[in-house]
């Protein structure tokens, strides 16, 4: 992008913030009148996504607390989650974006630790001051970015940058959960080794309870995030196991840790170790900003360096999490504001760094699980009687269209919407009827089976209760968390490590970079089993070679990346690969890769093919009526579990398209397919 792009690309100054103040004012007294109205209602929304913001910050407070001796710990980033929730709640542009403080502060402010305790006048005592001055810096830099409209170019961080972070962030979940499994056989720092606790037999019973407990939370954790797809239990109990069973699990497993008999000493297992809300070492952090006049000017303007670093990545994290909380598949009818958000940042920003706090940013994918938590897929009486429509009209032997429109006058009639909004919002759902009637119509499709229940819950819209009192809700009730650490610090610190995993685990599904990774694994002979499920539809529109080029050379970056994290003090310059990255998928990548090739492998959307048929969501009318017995009662089917098979674990939404021409599939097999053939 030159000189002149750029100019047009930002636009004039505070052109942004402007535009997006006034397009949120005209929404902000109905954002707290729709919460209002919802009643008990936002409680589910708000207590799930409590959940999902508070353990990560118990986990991430736990790993800052080792990484910095103590210097902070859980209270602080419980507060500062807290804080800058409810800040943005009440003032955000965004208040469906749920702010925390997330692994990439925590990688930082080691970093800070580390160099500040190598100096003499620096050290420990002055490391939060030496950090306020990083934020101060930080906050000057996003307060630029906002004024000159920067988040207009926040598309040029593309899914090649985003995917290769996220890998990232899981690799150091993963390096922290074995981290942390092995130091439960050691004798932690500048505790007394004579303690009976530490001697070698409790340290290893220790040991062998943390492998427990690890493994247990992390099996169990992700059994029970699965749990909607169950056989067994009603859809009640399905539904409040996966929205609440990993807490549920951590609440198990440090209960199972009090069951240890009577005779092992007080401190096997070892749990979390933070000081208390009101004891002298956290209220010390209040009062940083008295520190700060003491740092020496030379590291006042050293910190320059570490903020462009922090500034980037908090610019990027939290434009990408704004985006994914207001994905187009949400159908949110207020306006975004990208450029406001940021500028807020920048205040929260300053802030947490005056009082001693690690800051917080808009996280994934807490962000766009939140909205999600929020949405109603039009209600299943609208459902339900859209496929009776459907189905009267198949058995009228109607056309395609004739049962679309007869589908789109029960959702008028239900839903009591603008005949030109229901348009509106059932456009993709008519132009996949329309098409198969087309294909029809010219003999392209061989199976003429019309399943209106696979189509609706595919494009049936998603309408989201737009509010602001779920997020203020959850920020208040992880404030109320600070004053409940007596109760925190009973958590065993085994049962985090196997939380970190989780999360890293967790995080894999819906990867690109992940999947193709497995895709190399498999044997040639066994890739077509990659098409008989449901696949990335790069499977069968790109050469197999191509995958495999574009792969590894991610890959080996992601590598490099990690290694740079390894590095003693310049680790802080970690964020640097990933925007040099944004130059090499433009100008570099292009020498090496077809542009159509490229284009499917760093796609804006996740798109996805239906495989070999296999049973949807609910059984196919057609199929139900002639190979199976008459079923009593409705099959059952909540709103949340198509949202499930419809988002990956990062909460983006999936598209679903039918199968490329069977002649691409060869490409899949052949490894030594020509990309320059195509």
């Amino acid at each position: 992008m030159n000189a002149c792009e750029m100019k047009s690309c930002l636009g004039t100054p505070f052109e942004g913030i402007s535009g997006d103040i006034r397009g949120r004012i005209s929404c902000y007294k109905q954002d707290w009148i729709a919460g209002i109205r919802s009643g008990i209602g936002i409680l589910a929304p708000t207590t799930y996504i409590f959940f999902a913001s508070a353990l990560p910050v118990i986990a991430f407070g736990e790993q800052l607390s080792s990484e910095t001796d103590g210097s902070l710990s859980t209270v602080e980033t419980l507060a500062s989650t807290a804080i800058c929730g409810i800040i943005h709640s009440i003032l955000g542009g965004q208040p469906l974006m749920i702010l925390g403080v997330a692994e990439p502060t925590i990688i930082m402010y080691s970093y800070l630790y580390k160099f500040a305790k190598g100096r003499e006048d620096l050290g420990q005592t002055l490391y939060l001051a030496w950090a306020g001055w990083v934020c101060v810096w930080t906050a000057l830099m996003l307060f630029l970015l906002a004024i000159f409209n920067a988040c207009s170019i926040i598309s040029k961080f593309t899914r090649v940058a985003g995917e290769t972070f996220g890998m990232l962030i899981a690799v150091l979940f993963i390096q922290e959960a074995i981290k942390g499994l092995v130091s439960e056989f050691s004798i932690p720092k500048a505790e007394d080794p004579s303690l009976e606790k530490y001697q070698f037999h409790w340290l290893y019973t220790n040991g062998l309870l943390g492998i427990i407990f690890t493994f247990g939370l992390l099996y169990t954790a992700l059994k029970s995030r699965k749990a909607r797809s169950w056989w067994y239990g009603t859809g009640w109990i399905r539904s409040f196991i996966a929205d609440y069973g990993v807490p549920l699990m951590v609440l198990v497993w440090s209960v199972l840790s009090f069951t240890v008999p009577s005779k092992v000493p007080s401190g096997v297992p070892r749990t979390l170790y933070s000081p208390l809300p009101w004891e002298s070492a956290s209220l010390y952090h209040w009062t940083v900003i008295q520190d700060m006049g003491k740092v020496p000017p030379a590291y006042i303007f050293a910190a320059l360096l570490p903020a462009v670093m922090i500034a980037g990545l908090y610019f990027f994290d939290h434009g990408v999490a704004s985006q994914m909380a207001q994905q187009k598949e949400f159908n949110l009818k207020n306006p975004s504001a990208y450029h406001y958000d940021i500028l807020l940042l920048g205040f929260t920003t300053l802030l947490c760094g005056l009082i001693g706090l690690p800051p917080s940013n808009g996280v994934l994918p807490q962000s766009p699980m939140h909205t999600k938590s929020l949405a109603i897929l039009k209600k299943q009486l609208i459902r339900k009687k859209m496929v009776e429509s459907a189905k009267e009209s198949i058995r009228r032997k109607a056309s395609n269209s004739e049962i679309y429109g007869n589908m789109q006058a029960v959702f008028i009639e239900i839903d009591s919407s603008p005949i030109s909004t229901v348009a509106k919002e059932l456009e993709h759902l008519k132009e996949a009827i329309m098409k198969r009637e087309n294909e029809n119509a010219n003999g392209e499709n061989s199976n003429g089976i019309f399943d209106p229940e696979k189509y609706i819950d595919t494009y049936l819209p998603v309408r989201v209760n737009e509010q602001r009192v779920s997020n203020l809700l959850q920020s208040l009730l992880v404030a109320a968390s600070v004053g409940a650490m007596p109760v925190i610090k009973k958590i065993p610190t085994s049962v985090l490590w196997g939380y970190f995993a989780y999360m890293a685990i967790d995080s894999l599904p819906g990867n690109q970079l992940w999947e193709r990774m497995l895709l190399l694994l498999i044997s040639p002979g066994r890739r077509f089993k990659v098409l008989e499920g449901v696949h990335a539809s790069f499977v069968e529109s790109v050469p197999f070679r191509c995958i495999a080029i574009f792969t590894i050379f991610q890959f080996v970056y992601l590598l490099v990346v990690f290694g740079v994290t390894w590095i003693p003090i310049a680790g802080i310059l970690f964020p640097l690969p990933f925007f040099l990255l944004i130059s090499i998928r433009q100008h570099l990548l292009p020498m090496f890769f077809h542009s159509r090739h490229l284009q499917e492998l760093d796609a804006a959307e996740y798109e996805e093919i239906a495989g070999a048929p296999q049973r949807v969501l609910s059984f196919s009318f057609r199929e139900t009526e002639a190979t199976l017995p008459r079923i009593e009662g409705e099959i059952e089917i909540c709103d949340a579990e198509i949202l499930d098979e419809l988002t990956t674990s990062r909460g983006e939404f999936k598209i679903r398209t039918v199968s490329f021409s069977e002649d691409k599939r060869p490409q899949v097999i052949h490894p030594t397919a020509d990309p320059e053939s195509e």
